[in-house]
């Protein structure tokens, strides 16, 4: 073999690693994205309910991925069957998977019905705020 061949065989060799050593030095990243679905009503007072929670995770930019469903489409249906939910709830919040969130104090939140806080009508309010979601959140970023 030339030694021009070489030289181009051991340049090839080289991009092919080094666009490899790339892709894997990415992939981490992208597979530690976290995942929130927001499964709710698309009308008020739901969505006053969930703007401060919608703002933050706008504010995250790509560290999440954020999916929006319509509580009145079949797909939110069935999502919420998979999750061995049912019932007339307006907001539903899934992270990862998961409406439950084990909290730092040893309670657990479940991010079911309207969160506590502006923009929710008063004796409708759950146990859960926008904080929880964005303390829920904060421990993946």
């Amino acid at each position: 073999m030339t030694n021009t061949r070489m030289k181009l065989n051991r340049r090839k060799v080289l991009a092919t690693f080094t666009a490899a050593l790339l892709g894997l030095a990415a992939y981490p990243a992208l597979a530690a994205q976290a995942v929130v679905e927001i499964i709710a009503f698309a009308h008020p007072p739901v969505e006053s309910a969930l703007k401060p929670t919608r703002q933050w995770l706008a504010q995250q930019g790509t560290k999440l991925r954020v999916v929006e469903i319509d509580m009145e489409s079949p797909q939110a249906q069935a999502r919420l069957k998979a999750l061995g939910l049912k019932g007339h709830l307006p907001i539903v919040i899934v992270i990862d998977g998961q409406y439950r969130y084990a909290k730092g104090d040893g309670g657990v939140v479940e991010f079911l019905g309207f969160p506590g806080g502006p923009g929710t009508p008063e004796g409708a309010k759950s146990k859960w705020s926008a904080s929880d979601v964005e303390a829920a959140l904060k421990s993946k970023l």
